[in-house]
């Protein structure tokens, strides 16, 4: 679908926030890479948002929007780069070497307009979020200021009469309280964009373009108990039925009780086709001896993508190929930054398209975030215990259990994480966690029960608070809560006699451990 609102990316780590926070709004947009915006903006957005960026604008080959942005007769709103880059490319000056800019910081509005309108208070301030090293010094002709901070006498610009705006702050932050409000002001009220985009009207239309694309052909599913594939699943399934299969292979590194309550709810509940590979003996033997987290991925990789293909061949002509894909990897295989310069691990993901294959895809969930694809799947009346489970990674328990696999290893790690998600949802605290698990991890510590000597595990228990999973801070438990798990998981895991909370944010750390 063409999106009312476009968003060019000059390479922020916040842009897909902006995005978020607009279709928050009740307004479909799409973010494309700056320089490679010229087929979008041929669409014929109604508003266009650029977002920040981290070049200097006075740099020689620092990014610039296309002039199409500012003839195309529409809105324009630029954030942070995005502002500075307006200034340049309509007459406007920016220079380095200024007081900085990083953190909370105030505004004082100066004159009114459409774009802050609920923001301010009595005394015309607003706390934002700034974070910037160059300043303007010089705003384009027929701009006015709006608002500015002690070190940002530009922090927001506008020239009505063509309904250009730049902010020099981030309103697409948590950190910027009434952010979203500025956002909503610009794509409703200043472009005028009706909030029409929600989750009933997307299920509609993907249903509608799932039955175009497929007609009378077959679809197989790989089926991991997550979320984006469960979604995919039920969304298929409700637009062409038993031309659908599914595939789960179980291979054996899910968590107590998974894959049965996957099988249940989707063989039994959802009377969906589904082929139960059960190939737990074959990813351990695979994985007997190794201790490498890259290695363990590889292989876990190949032994998911041999047994599926394997299952997929007794699916008689399918097609087409089913896959959770979400708008977040979708904007990063075409990033304007061409994506993460450094390989920090391989993705979680353990399926793929094998080559051979040759199969066409059928993605309906590439348009939305992770949050929305929740949303999605309470529309189509999944149950909570599926679309609010915290994320689990595809090679499952492989990657909580450092150093050897085995089944021995598999089994306590489970009882111990049992435990404490159990605690966890005991003390109401499942969903303000975005993600919580233990770790068994390949040391031994001597202990004392009764009047004998233990030589067992150590697990570590992990949470973390996070929006989108980029960046997150530890769960800040009481002890009382830490005490209680602590004691369960010693008294009633064989192989357990210590257990430590993992404090570390993301950065520097990662959420899992391998």
């Amino acid at each position: 679908m063409s999106a009312p609102v476009l968003v060019l990316d000059f390479g922020s780590q916040v842009t897909q926030l902006i995005a978020r926070r607009v279709r928050e709004a009740g307004v479909y947009c799409e973010i494309v890479p700056y320089n490679k915006a010229d087929a979008a903006l041929a669409e014929k957005p109604r508003a266009i948002i650029l977002s920040g960026g981290p070049c200097s604008v006075h740099e020689d080959g620092s990014p610039r929007a296309p002039q199409a942005v500012f003839e195309a007769g529409v809105p324009v709103l630029g954030i942070c780069y995005g502002e500075m880059t307006m200034c340049e490319q309509l007459g406007g000056k920016v220079e380095g070497g200024h007081a900085r800019e990083f953190g909370r910081a105030d505004i004082l509005l100066q004159k009114s307009s459409p774009l802050l309108e609920g923001l301010g208070d009595d005394l015309g301030r607003e706390p934002v979020w700034m974070s910037h090293g160059d300043k303007i010094v010089a705003i384009p002709p027929g701009f006015v200021v709006v608002a500015s901070s002690e070190h940002s006498p530009n922090a927001v610009i506008a020239n009505e009469e063509k309904r250009f705006y730049g902010v020099q702050f981030h309103p697409e932050v948590v950190h910027t309280p009434r952010g979203s409000q500025l956002l909503k002001n610009f794509v409703t009220k200043i472009a005028g964009i009706e909030p029409t985009w929600n989750m009933h009207a997307f299920k509609e239309r993907a249903i509608a373009r799932i039955r175009e694309q497929v007609g009378t052909g077959r679809v197989i599913c790989g089926l991991s108990g997550g979320v984006d594939s469960s979604v995919a699943a039920v969304l298929i399934h409700e637009a062409i039925g038993d031309q659908l299969t599914c595939i789960f292979v179980d291979t054996g590194l899910m968590r107590a009780g998974e894959a049965d309550e996957v099988v249940n709810l989707f063989r039994n509940h959802y009377n969906i086709p589904l082929l139960h590979a059960e190939a737990a003996d074959l990813f351990l033997g695979e994985l007997e001896g190794v201790s490498d987290p890259e290695k363990k991925r590889k292989i876990i990789g190949k032994a998911f993508i041999d047994v599926f293909d394997y299952e997929a061949a007794k699916v008689g002509g399918a097609e087409f190929l089913a896959q959770g894909t979400l708008y977040p990897d979708v904007i990063e295989s075409v990033s304007a930054t061409g994506g993460p310069s450094v390989t920090i691990k391989s993705h979680h993901n353990v399926g793929g398209l094998p080559a051979h294959m040759k199969m066409k895809l059928v993605e309906p969930l590439r348009e939305l975030f992770k949050d929305e694809v929740r949303a999605l799947g309470r529309e189509l009346g999944l149950p909570e215990s599926f679309v609010g489970r915290h994320p689990f990674p595809g090679p499952g328990l492989a990657i909580r259990l450092p150093g050897e696999i085995t089944g021995e290893k598999l089994e306590i790690l489970r009882k111990a994480d049992t435990i404490y998600l159990e605690e966890i949802r005991k003390a109401g605290l499942y969903d303000k966690i975005w993600q919580a698990f233990a770790v068994l991890l390949p040391v031994k510590t001597v202990g004392v029960m009764g009047d004998g000597r233990t030589y067992d595990h150590v697990c570590a228990l992990r949470a973390v608070t996070s929006s989108d999973g980029m960046t997150a801070d530890y769960y800040p438990f009481e002890h009382s809560f830490l005490a209680r798990v602590s004691t369960r998981i010693v008294n009633e895991v064989k192989g357990i006699n210590r257990v430590v909370y993992d404090i570390t944010s993301k950065p520097p750390g990662t959420i899992e451990w391998e």
